[in-house]
């Protein structure tokens, strides 16, 4: 897989954080995450179980901002990291591919 590398400031990565917790604080997000469904999986969650997933991840370049940002559940917050949507996307289709081989 190849890997889209950017030199990002610890400054700009703290800058980021910050305006993600105050993203977090809006209606808009809370409307966003009311609806109770995960951007990767398109699962159902409650609310409080939803995390904030930058698409492109803050320390890949992304901006804490409303087209950057997606309720995510934990699951696939945690298996994204720091993936950008073109390798998330490829790693899900491996990962299916041995599902498949396997059964």
């Amino acid at each position: 897989m190849d890997s889209f590398i950017i030199e990002i400031s610890e400054d700009d990565v703290k800058r980021e954080r910050e305006k993600s917790r105050e993203l977090r604080k809006s209606r808009w997000w809370k409307n966003r995450i009311a609806l109770g469904l995960c951007h990767w999986c398109g699962e159902r969650f409650l609310p409080e179980e939803l995390t904030m997933d930058h698409i492109v991840p803050v320390t890949r370049g992304g901006k804490a901002s409303r087209n950057n940002v997606v309720p995510s559940c934990r699951e696939c917050n945690s298996r994204k990291k720091y993936l950008l949507p073109m390798e998330w996307d490829e790693f899900l289709a491996k990962a299916q591919k041995r599902e498949e081989e396997a059964s």
